[in-house]
């Protein structure tokens, strides 16, 4: 028996990084201010780490758009499952070559490519793509704050969010 409603449930959980930063936050402020030595300190280091964890969980919180997508996503010891009704396969991390996000697909897919493999197409709000930030987000050179910001993007295009190795000389301008 559970006395909150399951749609209040849904939201606490989906803010719950900002809602423990939050009370990092005012404890770490309450000691910091109201005691003395070793408290004191200990408060200024949970202000400290509230802030990391607030900035990590604004960033969790962007990538989260909803849940009920076709298919199921999971992520276990380094390789990346897709389950759909169409569709599926495995992506392992330390092969993957590029990372697109393809906005002309309703809704939009993640596109995983790995040499001598199809490419893997996961829908943004499959089941489970909460795993899949922690897996972009340790890719080597990846902007998380250009991946978020392409995924609030609208608009039928394509774009290459992450690859290992670039597709055109660093010395080629575009312009």
């Amino acid at each position: 028996m559970s006395f909150i409603r399951p749609e209040a449930r849904a939201t606490i959980w989906r803010w719950r990084e900002l809602i423990v930063a939050a009370v990092m936050l005012l404890v770490g402020l309450k000691w910091a201010y109201t005691s003395f030595g070793v408290t004191e300190a200990t408060g200024w280091a949970l202000v400290v780490s509230g802030l990391v964890v607030a900035v990590i969980g604004a960033q969790r919180l962007r990538f989260r758009l909803g849940a009920g997508g076709a298919g199921v996503v999971q992520v276990d010891e380094g390789q990346i499952a897709y389950f759909g009704p169409l569709t599926g396969g495995a992506v392992a991390t330390s092969e993957l070559e590029r990372l697109r996000l393809d906005h002309t697909a309703k809704p939009p897919h993640w596109v995983l490519e790995q040499p001598g493999q199809p490419a893997l197409a996961i829908p943004v709000n499959a089941e489970g793509h909460e795993a899949l930030f922690d897996v972009f987000a340790a890719l080597p050179g990846l902007k998380t704050e250009r991946m978020l910001a392409e995924l609030r993007r609208d608009g039928p295009h394509q774009v290459v969010i992450w690859e290992r190795a670039p597709s055109r000389p660093a010395h080629h301008r575009l312009h």
